[in-house]
């Protein structure tokens, strides 16, 4: 999961000092470190904070009233928070730890020595984002949204805290103002075309009136369902909100698109971090903490070469058996999305027919999982369509976790604002077994109801190499499973979609180490894909911005195959894929190499002579 683009662990690393002898380890010693860890971050992050709802004791004081520190001096105290957890974990005798415990600090440790690595790289949020403000990047991008959407106001308190936090949003503009100037002296300007995106987001909210931006109409309409707050009050709070909204908000943006305005002449138009002071090491630190491999870009962008030249080719098979012989894959793909039969109308009943067979796909799988599963996620999933205040800007699915405490369900939201143009039939099962079961849903469920994963590792840290991995990992098992054995179409979403995540592999690869143009990405992805040209230049401009983050998706799918592989390779007839799959997830996200030293220990305990 993201901290509001700041990663928990974001740091850059002072010495680090290591203790001459190793005592042994209690989980009491283990406890306190981490205990140390969560409390000192979260009072870094406020934002995160609020958005966990933890304690005030847990988040190390009040913080309802703040926001985080964006200087160069705030990321500074992320890293040193770090650098000491590192110091004292250390210190510990792994060895003597207990298997659950040893997880946990091979998990911890493994996040805080990539992400220390990340952070020797100052600018930005350090290596895996190393511009500060670009179309995707800087506090303007969710501190509008978070005050809006997360901070509480349902009461005076909570209510005086949002005018806190009003303010306090004006001092982070300018201390990324300050920012970017000071990365632009060491020589890291964001690309011409990332800047110029960010700029027209800065101005758009620039120049709306202040009483009609979200920072005081969200404000305005909860105030307003306030009975204990005297309506004068509740007016004069909207005014003063207005205000802090004219004179510091305001003019923080304004002086934000001033100094994107005063580097953007030495800005060029080259997409990847080569051009950036060590950006080859820049891109390999990215790599490696996004992946959580040491895989090199080299052999990512041929993995993905060959993966596309054997998805095209599956994909072509089947068109042909279809009948559709004629023009290149990706032309004949986007014919299939115009069949008739594959067009839900965009009508009240073509979009609960539509929910209708997403539930139907649902059960079929669910009912099959303990033929793939021994342990058997409980929470219940709900396939609800993304309300339509929000459609037009929402993305086309998503899922949200349920409630720990069992009182909300698992949801995969589904976009229905244009089904008919949106949602071709053969593209939605491969997405319904990614965001559902036996997707993110399902890992995601296993893991909170383990009850012995810790908080650090279940609300703090998460790994996209493992989480996204295992989402596509999950479309391929529903594919091996039988599930579109009476649908070749169904079959070719499912090959399209690993396609896109293939292409992945090369484009971002091909921008960061080898020096393409965005055009030659944006190109190499419509081929691949026969996607829009309109949404894939802006999934090229993310990996440019992001380096190795589009490069968790694939290369963790193929990380799990290949540990799958190893292990029915070790086992012969031994091996149980439920074992497998129960020895990936029982454990929650964890680093590649976490997940791999526990199936080899799980391979272990399989008892009995391997058989060829």
């Amino acid at each position: 999961m993201e901290m509001s683009r700041r990663s928990l662990l974001s740091a850059t690393a002072a010495g680090v000092v290591l203790a001459a002898c190793q005592p042994r380890a209690s989980s009491g010693d283990l406890n306190t470190i981490l205990d140390a860890l969560v409390t000192d971050s979260l009072r870094e992050s406020p934002e995160f904070a609020t958005s966990l709802s933890v304690s005030e004791e847990q988040a190390g004081g009040r913080y309802i009233d703040r926001l985080g520190d964006y200087s160069r001096a705030g990321a500074e105290r992320f890293l040193q928070i770090g650098t000491n957890a590192q110091t004292q974990l250390r210190a510990l005798n792994r060895d003597s730890l207990d298997a659950r415990d040893a997880v946990t600090y091979d998990v911890v440790m493994t996040a805080l020595d990539d992400q220390i690595a990340a952070a020797q790289f100052k600018s930005g949020g350090g290596a895996q984002a190393p511009y500060t403000v670009t179309q995707l990047t800087g506090s303007y991008t969710f501190i509008p949204d978070f005050l809006a959407s997360q901070h509480p106001v349902t009461n005076r308190e909570q209510a005086d805290a949002y005018i806190a936090r009003l303010t306090a949003y004006g001092r982070g503009l300018d201390q990324e103002s300050e920012r970017i100037g000071q990365d632009a002296g060491e020589g890291v300007i964001a690309p011409d075309f990332a800047i110029d995106g960010a700029l027209r987001q800065l101005g758009g909210f620039r120049g709306t009136a202040p009483a009609q931006t979200v920072l005081v109409t969200s404000f305005r309409d909860r105030l307003a369902g306030i009975t204990d707050i005297a309506d004068a009050d509740k007016t004069a709070l909207v005014a003063q909100a207005e205000t802090i909204v004219r004179d510091t908000v305001l003019p923080a943006y304004q002086r934000q698109i001033d100094a994107l305005t005063a580097v953007r002449p030495r800005a060029t138009h080259d997409a990847g971090v080569w051009k950036l002071p060590n950006g080859e090491a820049l891109y390999a630190t990215a790599l490696k903490a996004y992946t959580t491999t040491s895989m090199a870009p080299d052999e990512i962008h041929q993995m993905g070469l060959d993966l596309i030249s054997q998805l095209t080719s599956e994909m072509d098979t089947i068109l042909r058996a279809q009948g559709m012989t004629r023009g290149t894959v990706a032309e004949r793909v986007a014919a299939v999305g115009r069949r008739p039969d594959q067009i839900y109308p965009s009508t009240p009943a073509g979009r609960e027919r539509l929910l209708a067979d997403l539930n139907a796909q649902v059960a079929a799988i669910k009912a099959r999982m303990p033929e793939v599963c021994g342990v058997q996620a409980q929470a219940p999933l709900e396939i609800k369509r993304v309300p339509e205040y929000t459609e037009a800007g929402a993305p086309g699915g998503y899922y949200q976790g349920a409630a720990l405490d069992g009182s909300r369900p698992g949801a995969y939201y589904i976009n229905l604002r244009d089904p008919a143009t949106e949602w071709p039939k053969f593209t939605l099962p491969t997405l319904t077994y990614h965001e559902g079961i036996p997707g993110h849903h399902w890992q995601i469920a296993i893991q909170q109801e383990s009850g012995s994963i810790p908080f650090i590792r279940s609300a703090l840290l998460g790994f996209s190499a493992y989480a996204e991995g295992w989402g596509l990992y999950a479309e391929q098992l529903a594919d091996e499973m039988g599930m579109y054995a009476n649908d070749p179409f169904g079959k070719v979403g499912y090959l399209q979609s690993a396609a896109f995540r293939a292409s992945r592999l090369v484009c971002d690869t091909g921008i960061h180490s080898k020096r393409w143009t965005r055009e030659q990405a944006i190109d190499s992805m419509v081929a691949a894909t026969g996607d829009q040209r309109s949404s894939i230049t802006t999934e090229i401009e993310r990996y440019c911005v992001w380096p190795g983050q589009a490069c968790s998706y694939m290369v963790g799918r193929q990380a799990i195959n290949r540990m799958r592989d190893s292990a029915r390779q070790t086992l012969g007839q031994n091996f149980d894929l439920k074992g497998f799959h129960d020895a990936v997830l029982t454990n929650g996200s964890t680093p590649l190499s976490v997940t791999e030293s526990l199936v080899n220990q799980w391979v272990a305990t399989v008892s009995g002579p391997a058989q060829n």
